[in-house]
């Protein structure tokens, strides 16, 4: 159910309530001496980018990006030096969902319609001609396993055409689209990965419950068995070490939190620890290709750091950070050859530019804001917090209180993430800050069962939604309520997918606790919502059981879990916004939301896009969302409205 903007103990202990409520860090609750942000257009933050998502050919000659046209989201390629603009693709129906560069002169993209999710590849020149779908089919999804990016016209991708739920392993010839098996799945098999030479040499499988990792020496051999955990643990292959010998893994194995490790698989043991954080998991590496050399590590706590390995990179990121002081600086692309370098800078009051570093002369130019009409100075700081839960977790989040403001006695949207295994960052927020502009705090929790705080948080939230994983979001109400930063008169919930769902158990299990709610593409039902899974998700079905609840062996608890069989408790108004082709959460769940409330005579605004998935990505239907939330917290929350 994860949800926008990018891969599960029990404690029913209580204590006091007076004991709850711990001094939030990182957090000052002065009276605001900063003026007051002007009301800023709805519209402002919720158009289209004016360029975004930039990308740089192999040989560095070119750069291709997104910008709108016929108010999608459409690929244009520019020659580096010079001013003219090559649209390349001509989307009018639904935004470009991604693309790379596959060579020197052909882009590779991805397309689905209407948000159903079911991703097809597509190749163009970067002249625009020469369009060809790779991956037909109504009902077919394409994942990417390697770009295979020195082997100019084919790459390796993940189709489930022979069956929907699981996906066998091809090479796609990206002129032609013709293609050829390489890998056939058994039936279990959950991912691929290749070596630096493009050989599938690792396989990840399931059984619903335990999770398999196979190995071969080459594609000549069989897979043999190299791990088996059950899935609460992890044991990730990243990449291969450049010699194709060790593999670089993400694992909690005899540990709370993930660390990276080097692997030996031919000999099955650990060659070495590569870095461990205390606090929070660490799942990614950094690397540089053509010095063959890992260069770093990445991991999050309240923000976004790097741990590094080469001093050459170090030098670089500490180079690139002094240039844009209080920026976060994002190294987001590199040509082959390492030396022409795209930049992301932005923080939590800029939604970001690119640049462009030629290393050969150190020449930075930027490139292009993605909202330019959108000014720091009016934005509001994105703060990071902890507190307690009753039960003694440590729950991180963010608060952002609106600008200029006394922090005392403000309306309030609690914001709870989706997924629910996923988890909030610091950064550029477009809704947060516009609720932040019609004067409203937002509170964003990172509830247990959020990924990143180690294994024992992630199952803290097992069987546990509408439980100890909404007390967690109402233990930052109440402390909100009694530091003083909010109304309790004036209190909203909010949330998205696994957030919808927990706005909807909000206001069934706390009903006096908010004012008004809106729930986005939020599951209703945990029945129906496990028997309309995708496909491809049905080889997680008995884990999805143990995280969430089984339909036969859990009934009472997933009964009382479900906000639909609690209507009746409702007190506040509620806005239901849904998109009909949503793959995730189906339509039906917010039909059965509505339809109980109707029944008791509750008219409930709802609003359904017939062109929208999982989150409404089209430009108008955006606009009418956020217009309409506007107007219901405004009138029940009595904010600034534009």
């Amino acid at each position: 159910m994860y949800f926008n903007k990018t891969k599960i103990t029990i404690n029913m202990k209580f204590v006091s309530l007076k004991a709850l409520f711990i001094c939030m860090t990182l957090l000052s609750i002065e009276a605001v001496s900063a003026q007051k942000a002007p009301l800023i257009p709805l519209e402002d933050f919720f158009r289209n980018p004016e360029k975004v998502a930039f990308r740089i050919s192999p040989d560095g000659r070119h750069l291709a990006f997104m910008q709108p046209w016929e108010n999608r989201m459409n690929i244009f390629v520019q020659k580096i030096g010079e001013e003219k603009l090559t649209q390349v693709t001509f989307a009018k129906e639904r935004n470009i969902q991604g693309y790379f560069w596959k060579n020197d002169s052909r882009i590779v993209f991805l397309q689905d319609k209407g948000g159903n999710e079911n991703f097809h590849l597509f190749a163009v020149d970067l002249d625009g001609k020469n369009q060809k779908e790779l991956t037909p089919g109504d009902d077919v999804k394409a994942d990417i396993i390697d770009d295979l990016e020195d082997n100019q016209k084919e790459m390796i991708i993940g189709l489930n055409k022979r069956n929907p739920q699981f996906f066998d392993a091809y090479k796609i010839n990206i002129e032609s689209g013709e293609m050829e098996m390489v890998a056939e799945n058994p039936g279990n098999i959950t991912g691929w990965t290749t070596d630096n030479a493009g050989k599938i040499r690792v396989a990840t499988t399931t059984d619903g419950i335990n999770t398999g990792v196979l190995y071969r020496e080459n594609e000549d051999e069989p897979f043999v068995e190299l791990m088996s955990t059950n899935f609460k643990e992890t044991w990730s292959p990243l990449f291969f070490d450049f010699d194709d010998r060790a593999l670089f893994v993400a694992s909690n194995i005899n540990r709370d939190k993930t660390a990276i490790i080097k692997y030996d698989p031919s000999n099955k043991k650990e060659i070495k620890l590569m870095f461990e954080h205390p606090e929070v998991d660490v799942s990614s590496l950094i690397r540089s290709k053509k010095r063959k050399v890992i260069t770093g590590a990445v991991y999050t706590t309240d923000k976004s750091y790097y741990h590094f390995f080469d001093k050459e990179r170090k030098q670089l990121q500490e180079k690139l950070e002094g240039r844009f002081k209080g920026n976060e600086v994002v190294v987001s692309g590199m040509n082959k050859n390492e030396d022409k370098i795209l930049l992301y800078v932005g923080s939590d009051r800029n939604y970001g530019s690119y640049y462009f570093f030629d290393q050969t002369n150190g020449d930075i130019k930027k490139l292009a804001d993605i909202s330019p009409w959108l000014k720091e100075e009016d934005m509001a700081e994105m703060k990071p917090i902890k507190y307690v839960s009753r039960d003694g977790l440590s729950i991180s989040g963010y608060l952002t209180l609106p600008k200029g403001v006394e922090a005392k006695n403000l309306p309030v949207v609690i914001n709870p993430h989706g997924g629910p295994w996923a988890r909030d960052e610091w950064g550029f927020n477009p809704e947060v800050q516009f609720l932040a502009n019609r004067g409203y705090a937002v509170l964003q929790m990172n509830f247990r069962g959020s990924v990143g705080y180690g294994r024992e948080f992630w199952e803290a939230s097992f069987k546990q939604w509408g439980l100890t994983m909404q007390d967690d979001i109402t233990d930052g109400v109440n402390w909100l309520i009694k530091s003083g930063i909010a109304d309790p008169k004036r209190i909203a919930i909010y949330g998205a997918s696994y957030g919808g769902y927990a706005t909807l158990a909000g206001i069934t299990t706390t009903p006096d606790l908010y004012a008004c709610a809106v729930d986005y593409v939020g599951v209703s039902n945990l029945f129906t919502f496990m028997s309309t899974i995708p496909p491809y998700w049905k080889p997680y079905l008995d884990m999805m059981y143990e995280m969430v609840g089984d339909p036969e062996k859990d009934k009472e608890l997933m009964t009382a879990a479900s906000p639909v069989f609690h209507v009746d408790k409702i007190k506040c108004p509620l806005f239901v916004a849904q998109g009909a082709n949503d793959p995730r959460v189906a339509k039906a769940e917010s039909d059965q939301m509505v339809e109980a409330l109707k029944k008791r005579g509750i008219d409930v605004p709802y609003m359904v896009k017939d062109d929208e998935g999982h989150g409404f990505a089209n430009e108008e239907n955006k606009m009418d969302f956020y217009r309409e939330m506007e107007d219901f917290f405004a009138k029940y929350l009595k904010g600034r409205k534009g």
